[in-house]
């Protein structure tokens, strides 16, 4: 007998995508699946489009805690074998679904699959390959190279390891991967089975700083210390931030030595809550390095000024 799918779309005033999402499910061949739709309350015209396809699956709108509440509710209210979350701006391309089914299939002890997924535009256009990456857990704790619509995982797993982490709001997904990466190897699918949509408005682009602030939190509860990686990563998007908010020129020597000290007061600040302040010889070289580089194109451009007065 064939696994059996459950597919969940979390939604609230998606409107304008939602449909691309629902045609992109109910549109995937030689799979049996069950699809559920949990929206928020939208006040678009969602509700309309969702009433438009309710002969070909279920749909509930109500007030609820965001989409990890949205995520976890239509979990325990489906039966299927394998649980596939893809989010209502997010697409699946043309028999995904019937590709992670045959790995499951034909390899019984894989509790996750994932695979290759494209940044999408708002029109569908492809803008980059997703970063995703071979399996490597050490490596899943620096880099989340995983793919949210682009992976899958059996019930059977949450089960055992329980649902969303209710209390994220941004690195839900990525906290689920890491929780169910420390007891079994993933299964990377190298073929493209979803669209992963980027605009101004997605909370990956639209709110990188508080993303990046929760993922480090996270990483200090699981792990007691956050990866450097990501303690720098929060400095960046930070000051990134404040130079669009200033307007900085950062064709301007200065304000690059004046970016340069933020970021080190942003670091280290970073660094004592998440790290405890300890910081590894090769990254205290780096950025040594990139300071004094900074520092001295800042001193050799005022004495070539000088010199020519």
């Amino acid at each position: 007998m064939s696994l059996t799918f459950s597919v969940i779309t979390p939604s609230y005033n998606q409107g304008q995508f939602i449909e691309r999402t629902i045609q992109s499910v109910l549109s995937q061949d030689d799979v049996e699946l069950e699809y559920l739709v949990c929206d928020g309350g939208s006040s678009d015209q969602t509700i309309d489009v969702l009433r438009q396809y309710q002969h070909r699956l279920r749909w509930v709108s109500e007030p609820d805690g965001g989409q990890t509440d949205a995520v976890n509710k239509g979990i325990q209210q489906t039966t299927g074998d394998i649980i596939a979350w893809i989010n209502s701006d997010d697409i699946y391309y043309p028999s995904a679904l019937n590709r992670v089914q045959h790995i499951f299939e034909t390899h019984p002890e894989v509790q996750v699959v994932y695979g290759n997924a494209y940044h999408i535009d708002e029109n569908d256009g492809v803008i980059e390959p997703y970063p995703t990456a071979p399996w490597n857990y050490q490596i899943l704790k620096e880099v989340c190279f995983l793919c949210q619509p682009a992976t899958f995982f059996r019930r059977s797993l949450v089960e055992e390891q329980g649902l969303l982490d209710a209390s994220l709001k941004f690195c839900m997904d990525y906290e689920l991967w890491l929780r169910y990466g420390r007891i079994t190897n993933f299964f990377y699918l190298p073929e493209v089975l979803a669209g992963s949509r980027l605009y101004q408005d997605t909370k990956t682009l639209g709110q990188r700083v508080a993303v990046h602030y929760e993922i480090n939190e996270m990483m200090v509860k699981k792990f007691t210390f956050s990866p450097e990686k990501w303690v720098l990563a929060y400095a960046s998007v930070l000051v990134d931030d404040q130079d669009k908010a200033r307007g900085r020129d950062l064709t301007n020597l200065s304000m690059q030595v004046q970016r340069t000290n933020e970021f080190f007061l942003e670091a280290f600040r970073g660094y004592r809550r998440w790290r405890r302040l300890m910081m590894s010889p090769a990254t205290a070289w780096m950025l040594g390095r990139w300071v004094a580089a900074s520092y001295y194109r800042l001193l050799k451009h005022q004495l070539s000024l000088k010199v020519h007065l």
